[in-house]
Order: structure tokens, then sequence, then C-alpha cells
């Protein structure tokens, strides 16, 4: 059974129509690369996923629970919207980390803001800021981020500081992980830092939703691959036919455009 199924989703911005009617499923365990150019609709699909943009149209579900149908308003209301997030976790391209805060208060924040919604919070509160703060120097060590738990932002390099981002998004531990172009604000060489912590994730078995610019590493990483343009799905499949044998002439123009760059 799938863990995602997403349907018919439509998103216009004024007159302009992003997504025209976007279909897929996702399998639990599996990672999924979403490529095509700019302005193929990629990103505002993945803010519709995260429920940062909201669908003109169509429906989103998790394990089976329709958490999303533009034609239910119990499902539209802005209440529920909080809830719907947390199925999903969220990298951005910038980091977006608090610069006020070091590391490991990046990584902590997010949950004790939470752990403040549970009835035993006052009573528990110094067990749960011990237990979450536990959990976060934990995933900043599986980061390779030990030593930089003191850290503030301006003090990480930009690879360093995409991979607290990362663990800040895995201490919620959402049904799936989100990354949109992880590595475009990053020179190559902190490139190779993020991506070999994609991959090992991917490695584990992380449900994965990956939107890039980095073909081979879409192909290597990747279980499923779609192909976006003109905001709609134009092919869908695994990585060894979707860039070994495309069988649409849009994605054949795409991949050979991408490989001479």
């Amino acid at each position: 059974m799938a863990i995602l199924e997403v349907e018919n989703i439509h998103k216009q911005f004024e007159r302009t129509q992003v997504l025209k009617g976007v279909d897929f499923r996702l399998e639990e365990g599996k990672a999924l690369s979403i490529i095509g150019s700019s302005g193929s609709g990629k990103t505002t699909l993945l803010r519709c996923l995260n429920f940062l943009e909201r669908p003109d149209r169509g429906r989103i579900s998790i394990r089976g629970e329709v958490l999303f149908d533009a034609e239910d308003a119990v499902t539209r209301r802005e209440s529920e919207t909080r809830k719907k997030r947390l199925h999903f976790g969220l990298v951005f391209q910038n980091f977006n980390l608090f610069p006020q805060y070091t590391a490991l208060q990046n990584v902590t924040l997010a949950g004790e803001l939470m752990a403040r919604e549970r009835p035993d919070y006052r009573a528990k509160k110094r067990e749960i800021r011990q237990e979450l703060e536990e959990q976060a120097t934990a995933l900043l060590k599986s980061m390779d981020l030990g030593e930089r738990l003191g850290n503030y932002p301006h003090q990480l390099s930009g690879g360093q500081q995409q991979r607290v981002a990362i663990a800040r998004a895995l201490a919620l531990r959402p049904d799936i992980l989100c990354f949109d172009e992880p590595t475009s604000a990053l020179d190559p060489e902190l490139t190779r830092e993020v991506l070999r912590v994609i991959r090992e994730l991917a490695a584990r078995h992380t449900t994965m939703i990956i939107v890039t610019h980095e073909m081979r590493f879409a192909r290597e990483v990747s279980d499923r691959v779609i192909f976006m343009d003109g905001g709609v799905v134009v092919e869908e499949g695994p990585p060894e036919q979707v860039f070994g044998s495309p069988r649409e002439e849009r994605t054949r123009r795409f991949l050979s455009y991408a490989e001479d760059q």
C-alpha cells in the first residue's frame, strides 16, 4: 500500500496555472526524485504537499487517510493545517535556521513547541526537554556534527547548516522527508557533503521526496523518478528507465540539455 497518494492536484497563482493535474503514489521506504526545468511546478508541488500552499483542486492522502480534499470543507480548515504538516519534514534550499540559536537549539526547538501542547508538559518539562536534547544530539552526531552542537549558524559552513536543517526535519519524525533543491545554495565540495547524508538516509529506507537538479545523484539514489514540465507529470518510472530509455520526447530533450550543462 502506498504511504502517499496524490490525485489531480491543481494550483493557480493569479492567472498562471502552475500545476495542472498532478498524480503520483509513493511507497513507504522509497525515495522519489522530481526533476524538470525551472518553472515546471516542482517546488510548488512540494509546497502543496507540505501545506505551505493550498491546492485549488485535488486530494492528498497519507496511509489511506485523506489529509486534503478540495471538495471537502473539513479537510480545508486552517485549524487542521498544522497537524497535516507533521506528516512531512521539509528541508529548504536556503537552510532557514534561526540565527540566534545554536545548532542544538535549532534542532530541539520544533520538538519543544510541539511538546508544549501535551497535557503533561508542565509536570514533565525537565524530562521532556532532556529527551529532546538527547534526540537532537544523536541526530546531529549522525550528521557528523557532534563537535558543532554549540555553534551558531554563522559559525557553520553552508553544508553544515544544511545538515543541521536535515536533522531538524528528522527530529519531528515525519512520515515523509522532503528536500527542495537541497544543494542549490552550495558549492561542489559542500554539495558532496549533503548528498552523502541523503544517500545514507536512502540506504536506511527513509521515505523521501527530492526535488533536485542533480541528475546523476537522482539516478543513483532514487527508487522512482518523476519528470515534470509545464505543470504536469510527463514521465514517471524507475531511474534506469527514465534516464536510460525515456519514453517521451520532452524527457529526452530535457535530459540531453541537462547533460550538456
